[in-house]
């Protein structure tokens, strides 16, 4: 009889274990996830106008901040690794852009990062200047944090700094939306994946008792998430009434992208 308890803890416990190693790998990759059917919309379209890559300026300064963050004060490994693919996502959706925006430049006049013009922050023509401002930015952070890591309020203030941006997630995107008056060009599935992503990851921090700041960074961000979807919403209830500009036998809605029959 005690051999099956036995045989039924270890069971349990085993369960447990590919659970939480199952949750740790969706935390991982599944922030990487949402940007994939984005991805896919730009190469469809060739066009990047529906998507923010102020988007990725957000993410990419937040886990960098994050990775010096885990550098003073050790926290799961889980999400060190998260912040290391988010990056490499983030790059590899600025590669896509660059390349989509300069395929499709009618100018010749192409704006780079030495040109020190601050009209066209983070609206440069070529990836390198991305890749040498992050590089430049990782190497002050470096820089400050060596000199500042034995001040816990420092490390505190730059896990702070970290989820503050990476609550801002979305607000590019919110504000792209509401500039553009249309929902084109993003994709809902991104936002529907942000949602659910944000909702996972928030639970898991409370879970494991993460420190404070990530549960708040995910609430702020399911919030936003929530906003985005309800532009999309009011967006596509407006097309529906209006049923969307006559083309032919069939009626497509420029705003949001919808088709009417």
């Amino acid at each position: 009889m005690d051999a099956e308890v036995v045989l039924q803890e270890e069971g349990m416990e085993g369960s447990w274990t590919l659970l939480s190693w199952l949750a740790s790998c969706l935390m991982v990759f599944g922030g990487a996830l949402p940007y994939v059917p984005q991805y896919q919309e730009i190469q469809k379209s060739s066009n990047t106008e529906g998507f923010s890559t102020r988007v990725c300026l957000v993410l990419l300064i937040a886990n960098i901040l994050r990775i010096f963050f885990w550098i003073g004060k050790q926290f799961e490994v889980t999400l060190l690794l998260q912040s290391v693919v988010m990056i490499l996502t983030m790059f590899a959706m600025l590669h896509l852009c660059c390349t989509v925006q300069n395929t499709n430049r009618v100018i010749t006049k192409q704006h780079r990062l030495s040109d020190l013009d601050f009209r066209y922050f983070w609206k440069w023509s070529a990836f390198e200047d991305y890749l040498l401002f992050c590089f430049g930015f990782t190497v002050l952070c470096a820089v400050v944090t060596l000199l500042l890591l034995d001040s816990a309020v420092f490390v505190e203030m730059l896990g702070s700094l970290a989820v503050m941006f990476e609550a801002m997630l979305g607000l590019p995107q919110l504000l792209q939306n509401f500039h553009n008056r249309s929902t084109k060009g993003m994709s809902v599935k991104m936002v529907l994946l942000w949602t659910a992503g944000d909702v996972f990851k928030t639970t898991y921090f409370v879970m494991n008792e993460s420190p404070a700041q990530f549960w708040v960074c995910g609430s702020v961000q399911i919030l936003i998430d929530v906003a985005i979807l309800l532009q999309c919403q009011a967006k596509a209830t407006e097309c529906t009434a209006n049923n969307g500009d006559y083309r032919g036998h069939r009626s497509v809605c420029y705003s949001c992208g919808l088709w009417f029959d």
